[in-house]
Formats: structure tokens, sequence, C-alpha cells
């Protein structure tokens, strides 16, 4: 009995992209009010001044990054799931408010956005 020949398939995989640091997204509630918009960003443990906003038309966008400031000298990781990065949320809104008072309140983790005539 005769073998039969064996045939090897290589299959060839490209090597992944160099990893960008992609920001995280946080979450956003948006409420239409009777005098305007409502934005509420879910930042824990985002300090104030690392936060900025921006709005352009009807677009609002709120970056900054979120520090691990618990961190002592000593410390070695075992489990991370806190993402500690750059965050970037842009809403639309469904049309352009025009010209608003834009105010901003910062409490348990929670960024307020308030947009009203």
């Amino acid at each position: 009995m005769q073998e039969k020949p064996r045939q090897l398939f290589a299959v060839f995989v490209a090597a992944p992209a160099p990893r960008e640091e992609v920001p995280w997204r946080p979450p956003v509630d948006v409420y239409r009010t009777p005098d305007g918009w409502l934005l509420k960003f879910e930042l824990a443990g985002v300090r104030l001044e690392d936060i900025s906003i921006h709005r352009q038309g009807s677009r609002i966008t709120v970056s900054g990054v979120r520090r691990d400031w618990a961190l002592e000298e000593g410390y070695c990781q075992h489990m991370m799931e806190i993402a500690y990065s750059r965050f970037e949320r842009t809403v639309e809104l469904p049309w352009d408010p025009g010209d608003v008072r834009i105010r901003v309140e910062y409490r348990d983790g929670i960024l307020l956005v308030r947009m009203s005539r």
C-alpha cells in the first residue's frame, strides 16, 4: 500500500497594527427640558479640572482624563478593570439649540451640563 503525500497548509495572518490609545466613552443620559437640555455624564473618579467641554452647533463634546490617583509606592497591580486613560464623548442634539447659557455641575461622579435660554 502506497502512502499518500501529506500536504501542509500555512495560514498567514497580518500582525496587528500598533495600538493607538483609544479613549473610553463614558455613558451619558440626555434630557429635553422645558427651557433647553440636560446632559448627565458618568465620570466616577475624574477630577473636575481634568474635564473639558466644547460645543459646536448641535454637538457637545466632553473629554478629559481619568488618572489612577489612589496608587501608592510599592503597589503592584493584580487586576485592573477601571479605565485610567483619556476619555471622550460627543452628543449630537437633534437641532442646534442656538444661543444658550451653559452651566456645569459636578457631584458624586456625575457631570451635569445644563443648556438653557
